[in-house]
């Protein structure tokens, strides 16, 4: 483990806000155990080991049904662990892959059967190495065929450069963490409005997750980025997600209160509604339908 690297909140509180029946952590991960499934030589980050018995240990602390388990960057392309943790889960996760341009149809209907449905483009470069458009391109056409969608995780300034290429792949598109947006600029400025407008194409999701990584002011309000979360809910409610982030790679300020996470909810998605479809619907559709 790194030297700095942040554990997991070892005794997170019980969330005030009761989550609706089948509510999914849309967005969570798992590290190793390392012993079990070892970190990739490549990595950028070697994390504290965080195994599918923990995190389905939280699903249920926080009243959770289900979980997304999204591929770690520090196993690179060996979705091993995260499959694993797929297979395990009796059908209540499902999984977003790492993988090559190379990747062949035997080995995504494989992951297919474990319940993998998506796979993740990542462009932030303190976390990978850059992928050719080219290879993204590659992978979204052997993909589309199994109905998978792709992730993105990128940063604001990186979106507008990035909308021509984004709008071309041909399957639907779910941004992590709204693209990352700058929450000292407001929900006026331009670069988050590029954003908003781009949301306006029905192939683009959005997980409103990860205000823990988005503030300034911080825990456990996380005040500046409600009216972030809350505007991309109320004008697209039927393509929003949500997700704890467990166990919080690579934060360096705080380690979060998962409980105080769930709690930030009934703040951006402000009715028995929205909750449904930010926690239920939405994800139903996209990981169960």
């Amino acid at each position: 483990m790194d030297p700095d690297w942040l554990v997991f909140h070892p005794n997170p509180s019980k969330p005030t806000f009761k989550l609706p029946n089948g509510a999914v952590d849309a967005h969570c991960h798992v590290f190793g155990p390392a012993a079990e499934f070892p970190f990739a030589p490549e990595r950028k980050y070697t994390p504290c080991d965080a195994s599918k018995k923990q995190l389905f240990e939280l699903r249920d602390f926080l009243g959770f049904s289900r979980n997304v388990i999204v591929q770690a960057t520090c196993h690179g392309k060996d979705n091993r662990a995260m499959v694993d943790a797929c297979r395990a889960s009796n059908g209540m996760a499902k999984g977003i892959a790492t993988v090559g341009k190379d990747i062949t149809e035997a080995e995504i209907a494989d992951m297919n059967d474990a319940g993998v449905k998506g796979v993740r483009f990542n462009f932030v470069k303190r976390l990978v190495d850059s992928t050719p458009k080219e290879d993204f391109l590659a992978i979204a056409e052997k993909i589309k065929p199994f109905g998978w969608h792709i992730v993105v995780y990128m940063e604001a300034p990186e979106l507008e450069e990035n909308i021509p290429f984004l709008k071309q792949l041909p399957v639907t598109v779910v941004f992590d963490h709204m693209a990352r947006p700058d929450v000292t600029l407001g929900v006026d400025h331009p670069q988050f409005k590029l954003f908003v407008d781009l949301m306006k194409d029905e192939k683009f999701w959005s997980k409103v997750t990860c205000p823990e990584r988005l503030s300034v002011t911080g825990p456990d309000t996380y005040d500046d980025v409600v009216p972030f979360a809350k505007t991309i809910v109320d004008l697209y409610p039927d393509r929003v997600l949500w997700g704890t982030d467990w166990p919080h790679p690579n934060l360096k300020s705080h380690m979060p209160d998962d409980g105080k996470l769930v709690d930030f909810i009934p703040r951006i998605a402000t009715t028995p509604e929205l909750q449904k479809k930010l926690l239920v619907d939405n994800p139903m559709r996209l990981y169960w339908g």
